[in-house]
């Protein structure tokens, strides 16, 4: 009895969300609706900081799979949101497979850099290529189509929400599973000793490019769902301040759940607008402020507050 009380409180959070475009205002809905995407992107770091790995150039993921459905839109004349997502995550699952097996020889700062220096390539090309990406111009998506099924205006927002709400609950299910997996446990062994795990026979590089184009193929789903969102996408999705904005998120939310990046990327959207329209010419320091308060009192991130929680609570 005990055991299925404590599915209670998920049961009722999964009903706040599904019923939540029937009470919240649009700009609250768009804003989850974003925030909800890009923490598939934030997820893919979190995987990758499990087995101390960090990167400055995961954006170039997330602008891989926005342009790729961008692209497929304008030269393919695709318009069915299942086939721009499905597109988003081979290119993203595609672009990771092939840099991967430059990039798992590196740790440290030299993996962080390299990554660094791969996205901003793709930002260059992307600005460069005026006639096929639209430079700074970017590229529109027109509002999609699922089956028969049209979304109108009115609609979109509401339905973009849900499907985000729904392929990310997949996604951050499988990714669950994956963590809980012996290849999961194989970053985390990693992260602690990688020299021990060589000893015991498991080759470290191929466990580490699994979890790369893993993280990939998250942030190309992630840059779709939010071109989809927003309606525009430009070479700022590939920018060093985008894959910083993610670091960000996974500091703030902590690494210690699958669940945190959800949580920091909520928190992160809402201060940044909400800040950003109190205080526009200051909203950076009050991001700096938000995330020093993190460090110095939660170490942990956001996330490691359920965890004092259950501690106070008892067993």
């Amino acid at each position: 009895m005990g055991g299925s009380l404590r599915f209670i409180p998920f049961l009722l959070l999964g009903l706040a969300l599904i019923t939540a475009p029937f009470v919240l205002s649009g700009w609250v809905l768009f804003l989850l609706t974003v925030a909800g995407a890009k923490a598939l992107a934030v997820l893919g770091v979190v995987l990758l900081l499990r087995a101390k790995l960090l990167t400055f150039g995961h954006a170039l993921y997330y602008a891989a799979g926005a342009y790729a459905a961008g692209l497929g839109v304008k030269y393919l004349g695709l318009h069915n949101g299942f086939a721009l997502i499905g597109l988003a995550f081979v290119a993203g699952l595609g672009v990771s497979a092939l840099l991967g097996l430059l990039v798992i020889r590196y740790r440290g700062v030299y993996f962080a850099l390299l990554n660094l220096a791969f996205s901003m390539v793709l930002y260059g090309i992307l600005l460069k290529f005026y006639s096929v990406t639209g430079g700074t111009d970017g590229l529109a998506f027109p509002a999609p189509t699922f089956g028969p099924i049209g979304l109108s205006e009115a609609s979109l927002r509401a339905q973009l929400y849900e499907l985000t709400l729904f392929l990310g609950s997949l996604l951050f299910y499988l990714t669950y599973r994956f963590f809980a997996s012996p290849a999961g446990y194989v970053l985390v062994a990693i992260r602690d000793n990688e020299v021990r795990v060589a000893y015991m026979g498991i080759s470290v590089n191929a466990a580490v490019y699994l979890g790369y184009i893993i993280a990939g193929g998250l942030a190309g789903v992630a840059g779709v769902l939010v071109g989809l969102s927003v309606g525009h996408i430009t070479p700022d999705l590939a920018f060093w301040s985008q894959s910083g904005e993610f670091v960000f998120v996974a500091i703030l939310g902590g690494v210690g759940s699958v669940f945190a990046p959800v949580v920091g990327s909520v928190l992160f959207e809402f201060v940044r607008n909400y800040a950003f329209e109190l205080s526009p010419y200051t909203w950076q320091m009050t991001l700096g402020a938000a995330l020093l308060l993190i460090i110095f009192f939660l170490p942990g991130g956001v996330w490691s507050l359920v965890g004092l929680t259950r501690t106070r609570s008892g067993p």
